[in-house]
């Protein structure tokens, strides 16, 4: 059996807690003995590619879930998946998120341990310890333009970001770039504290700029089963100030979560919806309407059978091109 990272799962990988939606530990498909192959030291795997119709038919996430993430990385937030394993399908998951990005923005994936940032014109103010002169880039690199990918936030491999280019990429967020990752973390406070802690070492002021923070797990049924879901997915409320000038910072906000018993997504979307709203340059009421919509585009692809990846991501530019036009004439 092959795991959503493209890897073989190994029989004893994937245990049998159920999902917990309060996000508490439940150690869902852990495989420590993994981690130390040699085989896995040389390369980042290449994830397969599925696109988000299949994995809201898989029952990973639900379209009203997909939907938001559209409107949210359309708008080049960040988004986070997090899962404590390999196995569940986080890099899987991400990549199909990252086909809601606007085809004018231009993707950026990080070089792992060899990344050197020279073509972010923001290194140094950044922090990052051997920033130089910005090489010139075409297109011009801007929080506007670019959005930033690491495979995943770990040292586990030479491909992925850690360390001080880790907190130059949370960083990049707190000034306006929309970031990508994954990384190994059970909770939301799993997330902070491994962001938090050295060599990392990012404020808890940068955490909450992190944007959409997913949280995913697995595990076997008892007929041999995979099962992968999203069990949590949280909108981190960035710091800001008052009308006074003082300084606000909000916890971070459930938008949705798994019934265990009930393997359904409970939603809560609609408690920080003026908040939303705000960050997206919109009225509450027309994202509402907007994440209907797509909600109800995404259920028609999955009637109609559209689940390959390039038809799905042909799709979404096709209804993006049809909602800007739309949008023009209702401004005008």
């Amino acid at each position: 059996m092959v795991d959503c990272d493209g890897d073989p799962i190994p029989g004893d990988a994937l245990t049998r807690p159920r999902p917990n939606p309060d996000g508490q530990s439940a150690n869902a498909c852990h495989d420590p003995t993994m981690a130390d192959q040699p085989s896995r030291l040389l390369s980042a795997p290449t994830p397969q590619r599925r696109s988000i119709v299949e994995l809201i038919d898989d029952g990973v996430l639900d379209a009203e879930l997909a939907a938001l993430a559209w409107l949210l990385i359309e708008a080049r937030l960040p988004v986070v998946v997090g899962a404590l394993a390999r196995g569940v399908g986080k890099t899987t998951l991400l990549e199909a998120l990252l086909d809601f990005l606007p085809g004018a923005v231009h993707r950026i994936d990080l070089a792992g341990e060899a990344e050197d940032f020279a073509w972010l014109p923001e290194a140094a103010a950044l922090g990052w310890p051997t920033a130089g002169p910005t090489v010139a880039s075409t297109p011009p690199v801007t929080p506007q333009s670019a959005y930033l990918v690491a495979a995943e936030l770990s040292n586990h491999l030479p491909a992925y970001t850690w360390g001080p280019a880790a907190r130059t990429l949370v960083r990049a967020a707190s000034v306006g770039y929309g970031i990508g990752a994954a990384i190994h973390a059970d909770r939301l406070e799993d997330v902070h504290e491994q962001l938090g802690a050295w060599p990392v070492g990012a404020t808890d002021d940068e955490l909450s700029y992190l944007g959409l923070v997913l949280i995913a797990r697995a595990w076997r049924e008892v007929d041999g089963t995979v099962v992968r879901r999203v069990v949590a997915a949280h909108y981190a409320r960035p710091v800001g100030r008052d009308e006074q000038g003082h300084v606000q910072r909000l916890p971070p906000a459930v938008l949705a979560a798994r019934d265990e018993t009930t393997d359904v997504l409970e939603h809560f979307a609609w408690g920080v919806m003026p908040e939303l709203a705000v960050r997206l340059g919109r009225k509450a009421g027309d994202v509402e309407q907007d994440q209907a919509e797509r909600a109800d585009l995404l259920r028609a692809l999955l009637a109609a059978g559209t689940t390959e990846a390039d038809d799905v991501l042909q799709a979404l530019r096709t209804f993006r091109a049809t909602a800007a036009v739309h949008d023009h004439r209702r401004v005008h």
